[in-house]
């Protein structure tokens, strides 16, 4: 049996001294300054009054929903009801970023409040804000899936196809990259599907239509993508075999094409 032997990439980018920067913190700055930027392109295009210095100043917010809703949503949903015990002696634990441990999920929650709050303190309307972040969402989702595989975690199920690797900490098994096919279904065509909405379809015309059919987008990307990916040791597979990601990502396909039929023209 073949297998592509896996890039030994340094999960440290840069250390100066006790300083140590990781490729998974470049990967999040990269996707939030890039999203940024793209969502300032956009704003220009929004018929629904959003400024660009409205998005300069969402971006703190957005960061802050990311990190803090992405932590916690991976404590509450892969954690705390295998091992309560570790967070009721140490709930400060909680928010120990540097052990490792984000949610998609949970950060998708953290970002949709963060945006609610903020629309409503500008008086701008929740759900074309949402709009914009969703069109942007697949960078991050890129960046980071491409961080999991230079970390050489999440990764994919034994396998026998040719392009197979074998991840450090794995054993021996050659297994699917299952990283890379998340970074192209989450990111590269989630992307352009959005893209093709917003400049094709006049899209943001639409209030909710771009951020239903990101929604629904992520949950069937999702889905097929743990197809393919180990899942976590101490969840395993559950209800009829689904794990723990798609399970997530039901409610969040309902989601997705309810803003779909409820999406209106101007």
């Amino acid at each position: 049996m073949y297998a592509i032997a896996f890039p030994a990439i340094d999960p440290v980018a840069v250390e100066i001294g006790p300083l140590a920067i990781r490729w998974y913190a470049l990967a999040y700055v990269a996707g939030i300054l890039v999203g940024w930027r793209y969502m300032v392109v956009l704003a220009r295009r929004s018929p629904n009054g959003i400024a660009a210095r409205d998005i300069d100043d969402f971006v703190l917010w957005a960061t802050l929903g990311i990190v803090l809703g992405g932590r916690l949503g991976y404590v509450l949903f892969y954690r705390l009801f295998y091992r309560p015990g570790d967070y009721l002696q140490d709930p400060l634990s909680a928010f120990a970023l540097w052990q490792g441990g984000m949610s998609f999920h949970g950060g998708l929650c953290g970002v949709a409040i963060a945006a609610a709050l903020f629309a409503w303190r500008r008086g701008i309307p929740w759900l074309a804000l949402g709009d914009l972040v969703s069109a942007a969402a697949p960078i991050g989702l890129f960046f980071g899936r491409l961080a999991n595989f230079v970390n050489g975690e999440l990764y994919g199920r034994p396998t026998s196809v040719p392009w197979s690797m074998v991840f450090p900490g794995a054993g021996p098994a050659p297994r699917h990259p299952s990283q890379l096919y998340e970074a192209a279904l989450e990111g590269l065509v989630l992307f352009a599907v959005c893209a093709a909405v917003v400049f094709a379809m006049r899209g943001l015309e639409r209030t909710g239509l771009v951020g239903g059919v990101f929604l629904s987008g992520y949950a069937l990307a999702r889905g097929i993508g743990e197809l393919f990916r180990e899942p976590d040791a101490h969840l395993g597979f559950l209800v009829g075999g689904a794990t723990m990601g798609q399970l997530l990502s039901v409610p969040v396909l309902l989601a997705g094409v309810w803003l779909i039929l409820r999406a209106r023209p101007r």
